[in-house]
């Protein structure tokens, strides 16, 4: 049978009332020794607190919500393990939903995990136009914090890598290997880490006096078979000789295009991607990429929300991570 405060008040010879003001750390009323000797009495009793019930008493559910665009991204696992590491050891437990890249899956998401009161959420969005959600979120006094994507600039804590930066050390990158046609396969066009990332391809380009062909630039959706499609027809047109891919998801689909047209890479196109994800360890020749700390950013993502949690009304803070070129053998000279 599970142990009660009726249980841990009748053996402290106290009322229920003064056991639950020493479970939910309330000091008003009750001595030192008093609070010492309840304390020993739970430890002793291995008492689990009711987390449903405390909540109601505190208005606190010691949970967080985390809203993803595609968990099936390899790159979010590590961002979620990170997330749920800080905030396990901080007492919390993570609620997640996928969006699957749905903005209206995404409202769905915010609103339910509103009714069951979660203390905050972290956010990474399906696209920057979900500053609405946000501010409804802040004004319910539930604190938000932004991961990877969402808005840029500091109106709300968030947890970034320097994406344009990182785009145009890659770029930069095969502007050494004497690449002077580049093609760049880009994520959503909505997406703001997307849009940072391709203004870093740009300004490589540009800072070499190469003109800009829009019609190197074309979104394959931060997927496989985005990727896939897109370096299919650059490849088979000839109208590259070496493509960024801004996520390693859409690099593996150049490779997989680049095989199929008889194409070896790096002999006949060079190849980047961006994200350092796991998966890339398969791919042969080992792939050139931007390297972003995903389990890092999730542990930095949740202690600052937990932060603001526990501490309503901080001045907002954002992170923004270097990213860190890894070069491998998917890239030479022209």
């Amino acid at each position: 049978m599970a142990i009660t405060i009726k249980d841990i008040a009748k053996r402290a010879n106290v009322s229920t009332a003064t056991v639950s003001r020493v479970i939910n750390n309330k000091s008003e009323g009750i001595s030192p020794q008093t609070r010492e000797y309840i304390q020993s009495i739970i430890k002793e009793l291995n008492y689990q607190p009711n987390a449903l019930a405390r909540g109601l008493i505190t208005r606190k559910t010691s949970t967080i919500g985390l809203i993803l665009p595609d968990i099936t991204n390899p790159f979010f696992p590590d961002l979620v393990r990170g997330i749920e590491d800080a905030a396990n050891k901080a007492g919390y437990s993570v609620f997640l939903g996928n969006s699957d890249d749905n903005a209206k899956k995404e409202k769905k998401y915010v609103q339910l995990m509103t009714e069951k009161k979660v203390d905050g959420i972290i956010f990474s969005s399906t696209a920057k136009y979900s500053k609405d959600l946000y501010d409804e979120l802040i004004a319910a006094d539930i604190p938000v914090v932004l991961i990877d994507r969402g808005e840029s600039g500091d109106a709300y804590s968030g947890v970034y890598m320097k994406n344009e930066e990182g785009a145009y050390m890659a770029t930069k990158h095969l502007l050494e290997q004497n690449h002077t046609r580049i093609g760049c396969i880009s994520g959503p066009p909505s997406v703001q880490n997307s849009q940072d990332r391709v203004e870093g391809y740009k300004r490589a380009l540009a800072e070499a006096g190469i003109s800009v062909q829009e019609s190197w630039i074309v979104s394959g959706g931060y997927r496989i078979d985005g990727g896939y499609e897109v370096a299919r027809k650059m490849l088979a047109d000839g109208e590259v000789t070496a493509i960024f891919a801004c996520n390693d998801l859409m690099a593996i689909g150049v490779y997989e295009a680049a095989q199929e047209l008889g194409k070896s890479i790096p002999r006949d196109v060079s190849v980047v991607g961006f994200d350092d994800i796991r998966l890339i360890s398969t791919l042969m020749p080992k792939l050139t990429t931007i390297r972003q700390p995903a389990y890092q950013m999730g542990k930095e993502a949740a202690k600052i929300l937990i932060q603001s949690i526990k501490k309503k009304g901080i001045k907002q803070k954002v992170v923004y991570w270097e990213p860190e070129l890894m070069i491998r053998q998917s890239t030479t000279k022209l």
